[in-house]
């Protein structure tokens, strides 16, 4: 189900939000937010649902024994079992056509024979879901969070429509004050700072993002034909799209959880302000980035090391980062990249420091729109193909829609770049911001019946 969608918007969310608040007690709460959390990842494939029951009954439960035993050996077991299961999963319905397909390729220089492939289903959200359980058993084997009791809590946090299939990934100890209190939660308190990010959200995806896709998503479907203008002006566009398109996601997720009495974090903090790579990540999927540096890169050893040490568990943690985004060899490389990035900065960061704000900002973005060139594209060689006709002049054909895309483009920028992020709005309900909000809520409720529903991007991820 789609936050941009008639039925979640007519439908689904009104019935949710009116049995929620009728409902008094915690466990109803708890289980009707369970409930309506499995309806909406079921309406895609109820089947999937199974998958998402087992990984909560399996992390529940570990959760149990962490209270019950205290033995090293015990805990040992119950950290990695579970987690070993969970990655399991993933591993299978995510990555398993990958490695065949690696291997088909590596086949053909070995001479061995190649393998059908699977052709597996990817579950939409199961890297997110996956990282809830995950952050979950670890929190409680570390000590962090009090695993809970209550299985309806717990199942709750992990199905939780508003950020279920496409993050934040937000960690339990994050939510669990708000779990805790849901039954002392006063309706009115957030609603209006509710509809409000919800309502920005859906207008950044709705009239940026997918206005925006409208143009350039024909014109990248054979990158040959592109001139270097049409390139560059399809890049900055996917730019543009990939970032409203996810955090205008982000910010309904967080709209929904303040209509609900849930405080859901910041997922985007103007990232195309960045000034460096490590400053660009601290603001670009903020919950990601946190997750990768709590549960991989410091365990890795993080910086404590010796330099090249450092180096290497940047790399680690960029390459598995890129490759937690897609199974594809694309991703390998755009994380790579990152981690390149980020090790140079390591290095020369201290020159690049010196230099003029508006020069490292204006850097900071040209690498980062580099790097969305093979996140973007399908296949290796399709990236190489865009890169070449970015720095190598082409002659080539403009975009269907082009005069559309260069207004789209000035929009865009100027909210990214010069324009404050929805957590640094006022969201002040006076008689001009809540005309503002109207006027966006009925453009985008147009776009919405005017065209085909758009899947948020990080759905396949």
């Amino acid at each position: 189900m789609l936050f941009n969608s008639a039925v979640f918007l007519f439908l689904f969310l009104p019935i949710t939000y009116v049995v929620f608040w009728a409902v008094r007690t915690k466990n109803s709460r708890y289980i009707w937010l369970t409930l309506t959390g499995y309806v909406f990842y079921g309406y895609w494939n109820p089947a999937f649902c199974l998958l998402m029951l087992f990984s909560t009954l399996v992390s529940y439960l570990a959760g149990l024994g962490f209270l019950r035993w205290d033995g090293t050996r015990q805990r040992r077991l119950l950290l990695v079992i579970p987690v070993a299961a969970d990655l399991a999963l993933l591993a299978w319905f995510k990555y398993a056509d990958f490695a065949i397909g690696t291997w088909n390729w590596a086949s053909g220089f070995m001479g061995r024979a190649p393998l059908e492939p699977l052709n597996i289903l990817l579950p939409i959200g199961i890297s997110f879901y996956t990282f809830h359980t995950i952050t979950y058993i670890v929190d409680a084997y570390r000590g962090t969070i009090r695993p809970t009791r209550n299985f309806w809590e717990f199942s709750c946090y992990v199905s939780l429509f508003s950020q279920l299939v496409a993050g934040p990934i937000v960690r339990f100890s994050e939510l669990q004050a708000d779990l805790e209190g849901i039954d002392h939660k006063d309706r009115r308190t957030y609603l209006d700072l509710g509809w409000s990010f919800f309502i920005i959200g859906m207008a950044q995806k709705v009239l940026l993002a997918d206005t925006i896709a409208s143009v350039i998503d024909p014109a990248l479907e054979d990158v040959t034909t592109l001139s270097s203008a049409s390139a560059w002006m399809c890049m900055l566009g996917y730019s543009y799209q990939l970032y409203f398109d996810f955090a205008g996601y982000s910010n309904m997720a967080v709209g929904l959880g303040y209509m609900f009495g849930m405080h859901i974090p910041q997922n985007f903090h103007s990232p195309y302000k960045a000034l460096n790579p490590s400053d660009f990540w601290r603001r670009w999927h903020i919950s990601l980035s946190r997750v990768l540096r709590d549960y991989l890169y410091i365990p890795l050893g993080g910086s404590k090391g010796s330099t090249w040490l450092t180096y290497r568990n940047l790399m680690i943690t960029m390459l598995l980062g890129g490759l937690w985004h897609g199974a594809a060899w694309t991703f390998v490389i755009w994380g790579a990249y990152h981690g390149v990035l980020l090790s140079l900065y390591r290095r020369f960061g201290g020159a690049w420091d010196r230099l003029p704000e508006l020069f490292q900002r204006a850097g900071m973005f040209l690498l980062v729109v580099i790097g969305w060139v093979f996140f973007r594209a399908p296949t290796v060689h399709d990236a190489v193909t865009l890169l070449r006709a970015m720095f190598i002049p082409e002659p080539g054909t403009w975009p269907i829609g082009a005069a559309v895309l260069a207004v789209m483009l000035l929009m865009a920028g100027t909210i990214a770049h010069l324009g404050p992020n929805t957590f640094e709005m006022r969201h002040q309900w006076k008689p001009a911001a809540a005309a503002g909000l109207a006027a966006l809520l009925v453009l985008s409720l147009i776009r919405i019946y005017g065209a085909d529903n758009s899947p948020f991007l990080y759905f396949q991820f």
